[in-house]
């Protein structure tokens, strides 16, 4: 009897545990986030119209479920400090390439990355920032490792 008591406690600690932690999947990513805040970011003559992904829930939800992007948009992911930065596909639906970005603009390395690839897709270096957008849109208009993207996120070069 001693033994039942005690566990009644504990099976109905798990009984609400069970609730709790339940809906937890009901609660995942079903669809795309809501636009984000857009910054305009320069690339010489091209003006790119970039989401902002600044929160941990912007960056994990990122361009999923997204059906369609337009031809000058695209999405900057922005940390507060440098790290090594990795990007898969889960739940996208557009084919990107991404570009890893330095403090002060100048693209570090870019990758193309395919739909619903799992794969992880990494900067060779630190960065703080990384754009992804639509694939082939750098290549289209000849940016490579090394051009210097200009606007607002982007630190001026020291002096």
């Amino acid at each position: 009897m001693i033994y039942i008591k005690r566990a009644r406690p504990l099976a109905l600690a798990l009984a609400l545990l069970m609730v709790i932690v339940a809906p937890a999947p009901l609660l995942a990513q079903q669809g795309p986030q809501p636009r984000l805040p857009t910054v305009d970011l320069r690339a010489g003559m091209h003006t790119i119209k970039a989401e902002m992904a600044v929160t941990p829930e912007q960056q994990m939800t990122g361009m999923m479920f997204r059906k369609e992007m337009n031809g000058n948009e695209g999405m900057l992911f922005v940390d507060a400090e440098k790290s090594q930065r990795c990007f898969w596909m889960k739940n996208t639906l557009v084919p990107l390439t991404i570009a890893f970005i330095d403090n002060d603009g100048t693209i570090v390395n870019l990758a193309d990355m395919q739909p619903l690839d799992e794969r992880s897709h990494c900067a060779k270096a630190p960065v703080r920032f990384a754009l992804e957008m639509r694939q082939g849109w750098f290549e289209k208009r000849g940016i490579k490792a090394g051009f210097r993207l200009s606007g607002p996120p982007f630190a001026p070069p020291a002096r």
